[in-house]
């Protein structure tokens, strides 16, 4: 049974990764996805693969015009948003705390983010108005427990946990549902500098209670409960997909 049949889904960060693995799971669940990402080369053999369902639209999240594109052509193109996933997100500033500049700051806010609340402002309203709606927001144990040498990650990873909160509390009378989902180390790009070294992952996995590295599949896994009507009775909830990683600072 296909549990997004008739959905349309707009995934952030879509062109690899966790982004790219939850909008194949939406796909093969009988989601109408609309991929985004900075290259349209990219996201065009992305949807390729992926297959029937798949509209690429670039869209660097940072730029508010662009992400006012995104929008007009998926509702030009299915006429409604049901599902919005905020993927994309940076961390251009790993380093010791007293050595990241403003620069890097604003950077860093407006792309993990600036973009989620521009797209929510887009996205919601429609969503309201027809009394339903599943917003998810890819967020980080970094959020939830500082990262050393990761102050503006874990800052803006905490500050989209609370906007997740908040957005329920107040969506959630008008048929809206929003998440958050923090993973801990996955295998992507983004977090190669903690699982391309043999020793460093070995102790990151060494660890958790289970004793694998995390793959964007079982991120994915999440972002459809929460997406699906089988999430309906869960809102304004951070899920921890980290294979029990936080459970050592207990």
């Amino acid at each position: 049974m296909s549990r997004l049949a008739g959905k349309v889904a707009i995934v952030t960060g879509a062109s690899r990764g966790i982004g790219r693995a939850i909008a194949e799971k939406f796909a093969r669940e009988g989601a109408s996805v609309a991929i985004c990402g900075r290259s349209q080369g990219t996201l065009s053999e992305v949807a390729r693969e992926i297959g029937h369902g798949v509209i690429p639209v670039a869209c660097h999240v940072g730029r508010a015009e662009q992400i006012t594109a995104l929008v007009e052509t998926v509702m030009r193109e299915f006429g409604r948003v049901d599902v919005l996933v905020n993927n994309a997100g940076t961390n251009v500033a790993h380093g010791p705390c007293l050595e990241m500049n403003e620069s890097q700051f604003d950077k860093m806010i407006e792309i993990n983010l600036k973009s989620a609340f521009r797209l929510i402002a887009a996205v919601a309203p429609g969503m309201c108005e027809r009394g339903i709606g599943s917003i998810i927001n890819i967020a980080s144990i970094s959020g939830i427990r500082p990262q050393m040498y990761g102050l503006l990650y874990s800052m803006t990873k905490a500050a989209l946990i609370m906007m997740t909160q908040s957005y329920a509390l107040e969506l959630g009378p008008r048929g809206v549902r929003v998440n958050a989902i923090a993973p801990g180390l996955i295998q992507t790009k983004l977090s190669e500098y903690y699982w391309k070294d043999d020793a460093r992952r070995e102790k990151q996995i060494d660890a958790q209670p289970i004793r694998h590295l995390g793959q964007p599949s079982e991120v994915a896994e999440a972002a459809l409960l929460l997406a699906s009507d089988g999430g309906s009775y869960i809102t304004g909830q951070t899920l921890t997909v980290d294979g029990g990683c936080l459970l050592g600072a207990i």
